[in-house]
């Protein structure tokens, strides 16, 4: 396999070695088009957090953080124009610096903008949509090389924005913006189960976060507006948090963002953790599943019965609340979602069995699966759980007729 410097060979988990038969780096968007048409078969590759085979090839694997790494704003138009292979950190701190902010962040600000836009990855609240709902325009290098943009004003733009890679090779995103703003985070210990709606609606962005071992939620982690009134003591029966936390029982506070209601801007606080530092635990696998909000609380009961099996394979489970959207293979499509994120340990043949019991518990609640984790969901289960599913198939054969952006996990999820 020929391989160019500075592109790895596996994905981030380590659970996944690339079949491509050759991988490359292009550092300019020419050199990138001629690639990609001379190609037969090609993947683009961001940051590489995906725990499938969402990115794999068995031709060309193109890592796109070589092309130029520009942040575009336009104060005008409130947007700023970024390189797809920029990590949301590294652009988060340039909008800053210049009064801006993105509405919300994903709780790891390691992710590139175009796969976690192209996956539909999100951050959390109740108002707040994923982090594809920021994008008002993508460039793409499509199947021939050539080198387009689609806006809100493309009737097929909502189905190529959460587009898994198989429309062409984003190069750049512009993203809307808002003016920049400060939050303090607040961790509290031992939510009761009761009280979770109520505390999820609590603050601008919540987490919490369950080992599924006891009755009552483990953490919840508050990212409120600066302005706004801190929680009484004892808020809803928790205890409050007077050293810094991990999600991960066991693993080191300092290695997240500033808690203890200490004021920072918006994207030193709206992640869990710090760009500098290894995100969540390193070692795991992941599964999420996105079930309709108003059946959340009935989910999570379905679940109670798995706890005994859940506990033994989990490091921690992650709750979190995403506005619905009009993006057609995004899993939040039209409705306002429960997000129930596990972070397994990294055994592949211990956590599958678990996932299933996991599928198989939450089925009643129709639950779209998180297109970059681990999910075995037969296809045409998922396919009914997207009501714009044959449009997106549609699209994706007159873009790429020839199957070029294809591989194995989208032949199966959006056959042609």
């Amino acid at each position: 396999m020929a391989a160019e410097p500075g592109v790895p060979d596996r994905n981030w988990a380590g659970n996944v070695t690339w079949s491509a038969a050759r991988r490359h780096r292009p550092g300019s968007v020419d050199e990138l088009r001629a690639l990609v048409a001379g190609s037969d078969r090609v993947r683009a590759v961001g940051t590489r957090h995906s725990f499938n085979r969402i990115a794999d090839t068995t031709g060309d694997l193109v890592a796109v953080d070589g092309l130029p790494a520009t942040v575009d704003v336009d104060p005008v138009r409130r947007t700023a124009t970024v390189a797809a292979g920029l990590r949301y950190g590294e652009v988060a701190t340039r909008l800053h610096e210049q009064g801006w902010a993105l509405p919300n962040l994903a709780s790891l600000p390691h992710i590139s903008v175009a796969g976690a836009v192209a996956t539909a990855t999100h951050g959390s609240g109740v108002g707040n949509g994923n982090l594809a709902t920021s994008v008002v325009a993508l460039e793409l290098v499509t199947a021939d090389g050539d080198l387009v943009t689609v806006d809100r004003t493309d009737p097929r733009f909502p189905g190529l924005v959460v587009g898994l890679g198989a429309y062409g090779v984003v190069t750049r995103v512009t993203l809307a913006l808002v003016p920049t703003f400060e939050v303090r985070q607040y961790v509290h210990l031992d939510l009761p189960r009761e009280a979770v709606d109520e505390a999820l609606h609590s603050a601008y962005s919540v987490s919490l976060f369950t080992d599924w071992r006891g009755p009552r939620i483990n953490q919840v982690w508050r990212k409120q507006r600066a302005d706004e009134a801190p929680p009484p003591p004892g808020w809803l029966g928790t205890t409050a948090a007077d050293t810094a936390q991990h999600p991960v029982p066991g693993q080191p506070g300092d290695v997240c963002t500033a808690q203890l209601g200490v004021p920072g801007p918006w994207h030193e606080r709206l992640p869990h953790f710090r760009l500098g530092f290894t995100p969540s635990s390193g070692a795991e696998l992941q599964s999420e599943y996105h079930v309709p909000r108003p059946a959340g609380g009935a989910a999570l009961a379905a679940l109670d019965a798995l706890a005994g099996r859940i506990a033994p394979v989990l490091q921690i489970c992650e709750l979190r609340t995403v506005a619905a959207d009009r993006l057609w293979l995004s899993p939040q499509y039209e409705r306002d979602t429960l997000s129930i994120h596990f972070t397994w340990i990294a055994d592949a043949a211990a956590v599958a069995p678990v996932v299933a019991a996991v599928e198989d518990r939450l089925a009643p609640f129709d639950p779209r699966p998180h297109w970059g984790k681990v999910f075995g969901v037969p296809p045409e289960t998922v396919a009914a759980r997207y009501p714009r599913y044959a449009d997106a198939v549609a699209l994706a054969t007159a873009t790429d007729p020839a199957g070029k952006f294809r591989n194995e996990l989208l032949d199966r999820y959006l056959p042609r």
